[in-house]
């Protein structure tokens, strides 16, 4: 096959019409608006790609100057789409971008008209893909597969439109967008083709993985809550508990509602879970950077810290001891005040397993109940088992 102008026109109007169904197809299952915008984008490249063809045929406004602009719509609606990605706000002078074109529609006729106007369109496009690929920059740590592909191919592609523009500018550049003719026609009908194929990929790829973030967080998370369930904290604790040394200590306190059936029977359950969410979103608030906070089901909470001591234990258990009961009480009237018991343990030996530690904070827990609730026990560093022995407890 010879990669004339016009088989370059409808491979890239097939690859772009393709493009566009499968992104449309990934927007009717996740909703994504970024996704739909790509689409639309890939709709307007086919689009104009079939417009294009008529330009041989002489018709300069719907083969030359109509699809030109469609070309930057196109990218427009990219950089639109990573916009809504990456959760950022374009400023209105993007649409100055539009205002340019239209003014190359009145530009005069003469020898250099497709100079002027290859010109502009690539420096125009350059720029809108280039504000893409800068967008798509890692945020807390690194980019996933998908997305670094994407702000490579957005990168490269506007670096090329970049220097299209610029090779217009050379004397012995010779430009023809009537009949197809220059060398830099050729040169870009082959980039552009090449990079809807990576663009598409690229997309899809981005959107997926976060769609697969999602149902991991979601997977990972209480639903009532917000908070880790039980098995994210057996995921996340060994991370944290790691850090343990005697110079900075780690910290599990097990938490549970005091008469909390209480709650259930005379209020409903409605009630005992706007109480579970009120103790969620204190122990949230109160969470220093680098803690994590589960709930274990029921009525029963998790908080391990890192690099603690016990007064600072100490300080946080009677801080949310002291908030809780002061909110349960206004929230619901029950015969016995309710309030929470805690147990802690303090941890020193990095090798340590969560279960071993949930066992020592198990027991400290019914000792604040068997004393009378609305306390905690903490069990000190020196009444630790050595790590040879914490199998035998």
């Amino acid at each position: 096959m010879v990669l004339d102008p016009f088989t370059l026109l409808v491979l890239t109007a097939a690859m772009a019409a393709a493009s566009a169904l499968c992104l449309a197809a990934e927007w009717s299952s996740v909703r994504e608006r970024s996704l739909l915008l790509w689409s639309a984008g890939f709709s307007i490249i086919a689009v104009g790609s079939v417009l294009a063809l008529l330009r041989s045929s002489g018709h300069v406004l719907l083969g030359i100057w109509f699809p030109n602009g469609l070309l930057i719509v196109a990218h427009w609606l990219f950089l639109a789409g990573v916009a809504g990605f990456t959760r950022a706000r374009l400023p209105r002078a993007w649409w100055l971008v539009a205002v340019v074109w239209l003014a190359m529609l009145f530009l005069p006729d003469g020898p250099w008209w497709s100079k002027v106007m290859l010109g502009t369109q690539s420096l125009l496009i350059a720029v809108i893909t280039l504000r893409a690929g800068l967008l798509l920059r890692p945020q807390g740590g690194v980019l996933s597969l998908g997305a670094a592909q994407l702000r490579f191919v957005l990168l490269a592609h506007g670096l090329f439109y970049l220097a299209k523009a610029g090779s217009t500018l050379m004397p012995e550049a010779f430009v023809n967008l009537a009949g197809f003719r220059g060398a830099v026609i050729l040169v870009s009908l082959v980039e552009g083709a090449m990079a809807i194929m990576l663009l598409a990929i690229s997309m899809t790829g981005t959107e997926r993985h976060r769609r697969e973030e999602r149902i991991a967080e979601i997977a990972a998370r209480d639903p009532l809550t917000g908070l880790d369930n039980r098995r994210a904290l057996y995921l996340r604790a060994p991370a944290l508990l790691a850090q343990a040394s005697p110079a900075r200590p780690c910290a599990l306190l097990l938490i549970d509602i005091d008469h909390f059936k209480q709650v259930n029977d005379l209020h409903g359950h409605d009630a005992g879970d706007r109480l579970l969410m009120a103790l969620s979103d204190l122990i949230r608030g109160a969470l220093p950077d680098g803690a994590l906070a589960a709930r274990l089901g029921g009525d029963e909470f998790v908080i391990l810290l890192r690099g603690v001591s016990d007064t600072t234990v100490q300080a946080l258990s009677q801080e949310l001891r002291e908030t809780f009961a002061e909110q349960a009480r206004a929230m619901f009237v029950t015969p016995e005040p309710v309030s929470l018991s805690i147990g802690a343990t303090l941890s020193e030996q990095p090798d340590a397993e969560l279960s071993h530690w949930l066992k020592q904070a198990d027991e400290a827990l019914y000792a604040s109940k068997r004393k009378g609730r609305d306390r905690m026990e903490l069990v000190p560093l020196r009444d630790h088992p050595p790590i040879e022995n914490l199998a035998k407890l």
